[in-house]
């Protein structure tokens, strides 16, 4: 997967097009990623003690990696990403102004 925790992405499909947000987790097995803000879910908990209220949990929810497009933190654009070896080893790379990620 060439998306990583802490990158910018951009959604590119679904009712959240357009929108761009931090990465905050990666699921390489499945194909998926959370994005911040972006996908919320609502979950709702019961409640554990008595007397104690139940709540109403809006969560980001994980969206396909296919329907995201990295941002390049050095010239701004949404890119794919290409892969650069070198001898100090594998590196991500820009597609736009290819520069190392």
């Amino acid at each position: 997967m060439r998306i990583k925790k802490g990158d910018t992405v951009k959604i590119l499909a679904g009712k959240e097009r357009g929108k761009t947000g931090k990465v905050l987790d990666v699921f390489p097995k499945t194909g998926k990623l959370v994005v911040e803000g972006l996908h919320i879910r609502v979950r709702f908990s019961r409640p554990k003690r008595q007397g104690e209220k139940g709540q109403r949990l809006e969560l980001p929810g994980a969206i396909d990696a296919s329907k995201t497009q990295l941002i390049c933190p050095l010239c701004g654009k949404p890119t794919r990403v290409g892969r650069e070896l070198s001898d100090r080893g594998n590196f991500r790379k820009c597609k736009k102004c290819g520069k190392v990620i």
